[in-house]
């Protein structure tokens, strides 16, 4: 297997984290690594490949100036290792708009694939995870695009999850075809016609909403960019409250502590799966490659969980399989 490019400068905690975190998945996963960005900050790289990239594309820089401006920054470089044979996917947690600028200027789109769409895993608790796309590529949709979305979608579900028939769902504000916008009514009549699953083995079960997003209602969701990121950002926020609020009741008085005692060990395991660390970061799906993106404040284990994504979907062959599944969507009638 060809290393996994890693962007050692990209996110809050980079590059101690970030570097400790490759390490990490080098011994545990047996894959190797090639660490991108500036040897003399990366450090101590152990039995780990540099690649040198003396440019650093900060968190709040603007993305599509950067990539084009900063041709040596670790971003651009992890990207064209794997455009040029170098490397087999590109992991980062810095920003997510030169990550994607990268992996699109560099690597280029699926051919078919009209716009490239972030796949972003939401937890469910006992279940497998919802797949929610897109999480924040495209603000501005067509009905066309939404449909090669749920292709995608449904492929990176099967592909990761193992899930042989994805479930496939449409975002909307009510669960009636009639419910929604007029990008919504006409993506779902799009979805309904069965001529757009072509192998990817989906089904189309029609509209959910918000609430649903962390249910077994659907496998995969589809949105535009826009109200998808809001979606995960509104669901990141509450999930860090809710967890907060927890553990603050839970040192209010001695009479709660005590309590805390006996509740601790069995709200553990719910805290791991709902823990945005243990997700392992969201592939950017319909680029020539993969590329994981990892969320901005990535510690060494969310870069591990990123690196073994990565690989998954390397050795799964999913651009192979996305590349098979998408095609100009034609409307029905």
């Amino acid at each position: 297997m060809l290393p996994i490019a890693v962007d050692a400068m990209g996110g809050d905690h980079a590059p101690a984290a970030i570097v400790a975190g490759a390490k990490q998945a080098a011994a545990e996963l047996g894959v190797p690594i090639l660490l991108v960005g500036r040897p003399d900050e990366i450090g101590d790289p152990g039995d780990l490949e540099v690649l040198p990239a003396s440019e650093v594309i900060a968190m709040d820089a603007d993305a599509g100036s950067s990539v084009r401006r900063m041709k040596d920054s670790s971003l651009v470089r992890a990207a064209e290792a794997v455009r040029d044979g170098r490397a087999s996917a590109m992991v980062s947690a810095g920003n997510t708009g030169a990550t994607m600028a990268s992996a699109l200027l560099r690597m280029g789109r699926i051919k078919g694939v009209s716009r490239p769409a972030i796949a972003t895993p939401i937890p469910v608790l006992g279940g497998t995870p919802t797949v929610m796309l897109d999480a924040g590529a495209n603000a501005e949709c067509s009905a066309e695009w939404l449909v090669q979305f749920a292709q995608m979608g449904a492929v990176y579900a099967r592909d990761r999850f193992g899930i042989e028939h994805p479930r496939v769902a449409l975002l909307s504000i009510g669960e009636e075809p009639t419910k929604g916008n007029p990008l919504v009514k006409e993506t779902h009549k799009l979805l309904a016609d069965p001529s757009w699953i072509g192998s990817t083995g989906a089904v189309f079960v029609g509209n959910v909403e918000g609430r649903d997003l962390m249910t077994d209602a659907a496998d995969v969701v589809v949105t535009d960019g826009f109200t998808g990121n809001v979606a995960l950002k509104t669901l990141e926020g509450s999930l860090r409250a809710l967890i907060d609020g927890v553990l603050g009741a839970f040192d209010t008085d001695d009479a709660t502590r005590e309590a805390a005692k006996v509740l601790m060990p069995a709200l553990g395991p719910l805290y791991v799966q709902l823990d945005p660390e243990n997700v392992g970061g969201a592939m950017l799906l319909g680029v020539d490659g993969v590329c994981i993106i990892s969320h901005g404040s990535s510690s060494a284990t969310a870069m591990v969980n990123a690196i073994r994504v990565a690989r998954d979907l390397v050795v799964g062959e999913v651009v192979e399989h996305l590349r098979a599944a998408t095609a100009p969507v034609v409307p029905a009638g």
